[in-house]
């Protein structure tokens, strides 16, 4: 990887964010599936740590949460429970979106379980300012999580989808219609009008647009779980401080405030350099 120019990992970091599979980006820019690879995971941990380190203290005002469905190696009624311990099965990434700024605050991906939400919600909580109206879907496991991370500090709703039966079998990959909503506030003062998780799930269509490893029926899903999670590490950089969100006709960072202009792909790729000065800074110590 550290043979590839910077115009070379810019090529490979844009098919991969726009939705190419590793085999196709491969084809498309003639470097090997190995060099792909090892760019991925690279370019995986120096993301997840900007992440991590330079978006807090937002000052968000509403927050909508969901968790989105994607599998590793195999299906969970297909793979062992040894394989299950290395991570294949099935894969929740839970996302918060900032509803104004349309800023991803806080994603994870894990298991659907409580623990999974009480860290997820935590984590959600470190990087907040301001007292927020959360919104999330009727999943159980969101209640004691929220409390537990924001304690009455929260204005708290769910929004609860109905759903008929599908019309016919050849629906079955798809959910029922939705034939209507009821919401409940769980705690605070929640603005009815504002109870709501339409910005968090278009952007969870925006995820299986931008990453071929959501597509659904097709065998480019992950295959390790370590690469999955690079992926959605570079996908949420990109996606936060590249990608121009068409209704704010910014970045989501710059609305946010965290960034002063419009990241090319050429920057994300340029925190390699950094981590590399850094890396051997420790190594001469």
């Amino acid at each position: 990887m550290s043979r590839l120019s910077t115009a070379q990992r810019v090529q490979v970091v844009s098919a991969l964010v726009e939705g190419n599979s590793v085999r196709s980006t491969c084809r498309m820019t003639g470097i090997a599936k190995g060099t792909v690879l090892s760019l991925l995971a690279d370019m995986g941990k120096v993301c997840a740590e900007y992440h991590d380190e330079h978006v807090r203290n937002a000052a968000a005002k509403r927050i909508q949460c969901d968790e989105i469905w994607s599998f590793c190696y195999g299906k969970e009624k297909n793979v062992t429970e040894e394989q299950k311990k290395a991570g294949a099965g099935s894969l929740w990434t839970w996302t918060a979106l900032d509803a104004d700024s349309k800023l991803i605050v806080s994603y994870l991906c894990g298991g659907r379980d409580a623990s999974w939400a009480r860290s997820f919600m935590e984590d959600v909580a470190s990087r907040l300012t301001t007292r927020v109206q959360i919104t999330t879907d009727g999943h159980k496991a969101y209640i004691e999580a929220v409390e537990g991370a924001f304690g009455m500090d929260v204005d708290y709703a769910l929004l609860i989808k109905l759903y008929g039966s599908p019309a016919a079998p050849e629906t079955r990959y798809s959910p029922g219609v939705c034939i209507g909503t009821e919401s409940c506030v769980v705690m605070g003062n929640p603005d009815p009008q504002h109870i709501s998780t339409s910005y968090v799930e278009r952007q969870n269509l925006t995820m299986r647009m931008s990453m071929r490893r959501f597509t659904r029926l097709t065998n480019a899903f992950s295959k390790k779980l370590e690469n999955h999670e690079h992926m959605l590490a570079i996908y949420f950089l990109y996606y936060n401080f590249c990608r121009v969100h068409q209704t704010i006709r910014v970045t989501p960072a710059m609305e946010a405030g965290i960034s002063n202009h419009v990241w090319t792909i050429e920057e994300m790729v340029k925190l390699l350099d950094g981590r590399s000065i850094l890396e051997g800074l420790k190594m001469a110590m």
